[in-house]
């Protein structure tokens, strides 16, 4: 696969060259220091994946992004000390369409590559096999203030155990499939629960930004946070999430611990603790994603009485993770993206 390596420092394209280089799958086709060079590499050849950079002269590497991802799209990881540091710049990247990101630490960066060749090399060849969607349009919503906002409604203790819960993992391309799939939904939605593979600095970002874009309230979940109507709660950087239930409530529990299914937090996780706590009472759905996580759980699932189901291959980024539950018999029904809010919401009607 030829990659195409785009940073303003020579220390770095030298470097990734070399890592790069050294594996027999990958061919460097060509290096730029910003850009408009790496516009004329690509004129003459186009790369399969680019290595990015988001600090550039000329143009920053988030608005070659989105010339990338509006033209003609190329699956694109970024490597920046800004995705160290600045979480809310590398969730641009990711809503822009980048595939992954790798932060670089700002002292030490050569050292550090090296250090973490076999990761970035693995991190660029899944890259390569990912079908990157056009960018499309922002989505704008009304402000969500109400009379809640001076006077909380009242409310009454929940007298059964029925009440539904939604639990959704995902993976690569998960963000803005997340982001399909939430700001769609209507302020009653049954409560849901969430585990996204990703860096422990960008969740609490990313559940800010997409309560901003959805009717209902999006929030990184802490333990105890009771699972409520109206409310996804999203799994934190580098810890499990598992949903719980005292009585007739359910809240989640954050949770430390060994990566499971190579992942922290994993989807499976979540999906066995659904399975164990809500049975029926649960809808599981699983999303685009590389690997296999939250396959087993969402058959356990499905095992325990819950509505189950999975992205197609036509609308995920990645069908790896969906195509592992359709292959166990998780899954339900399979279907595209754009169908799965009315689908849940449906079988959660008529599951009352």
């Amino acid at each position: 696969m030829r990659v195409l390596i785009v940073d303003d420092s020579a220390l770095v394209r030298q470097t990734l060259s070399e890592i790069l280089s050294a594996d027999p799958e990958i061919e460097v086709m060509a290096t730029a220091g910003d850009p408009f060079i790496a516009a004329e590499r690509m004129e003459e050849e186009v790369p399969d994946v680019i290595t990015l950079d988001i600090e550039m002269p000329r143009m920053d590497g988030l608005a070659f992004l989105q010339k990338i991802m509006s033209q003609h799209p190329i699956p694109v990881v970024i490597c920046s000390s800004l995705a160290e540091s600045g979480a809310e710049t590398a969730l641009k990247a990711l809503e822009y369409g980048a595939v992954e990101i790798v932060a670089k630490p700002r002292v030490g960066c050569a050292q550090f590559l090296r250090e973490s060749s076999t990761t970035i090399c693995g991190v660029v060849k899944s890259a390569a096999s990912v079908r990157p969607n056009k960018l499309r349009a922002a989505h704008v919503v009304e402000p969500k203030l109400t009379a809640d906002a001076i006077l909380a409604p009242a409310t009454r203790a929940m007298l059964e155990t029925t009440e539904k819960v939604i639990v959704v993992g995902a993976s690569t391309g998960g963000t803005e499939a997340l982001r399909t799939f939430l700001e769609v939904l209507p302020e009653d939605t049954p409560g849901i629960v969430i585990v996204q593979h990703m860096p422990e600095m960008f969740t609490r970002t990313f559940a800010n930004r997409l309560d901003t874009l959805c009717r209902i309230s999006v929030k990184e979940a802490e333990t105890n946070d009771t699972v409520l109507r109206g409310r996804a709660l999203i799994a934190p950087g580098n810890h499990h999430l598992l949903l719980k239930r005292s009585g007739a409530r359910y809240y989640v529990e954050i949770k430390d611990g060994p990566l499971v299914s190579r992942h922290r937090p994993s989807v499976d996780v979540l999906f066995r603790s659904a399975a164990r706590y809500a049975g029926r009472n649960a809808v599981g759905v699983i999303m685009t994603g590389m690997g296999d996580d939250g396959a087993r759980g969402l058959l356990e699932m499905r095992e325990n009485g819950a509505i189950t189901i999975a992205q197609d291959e036509a609308t995920s980024i990645v069908f790896g993770m969906p195509n592992e539950a359709i292959k166990r018999g998780a899954a339900q029904e399979v279907l595209p993206l754009g169908s799965i809010a009315s689908a849940v919401l449906a079988r959660v009607r008529a599951a009352r």
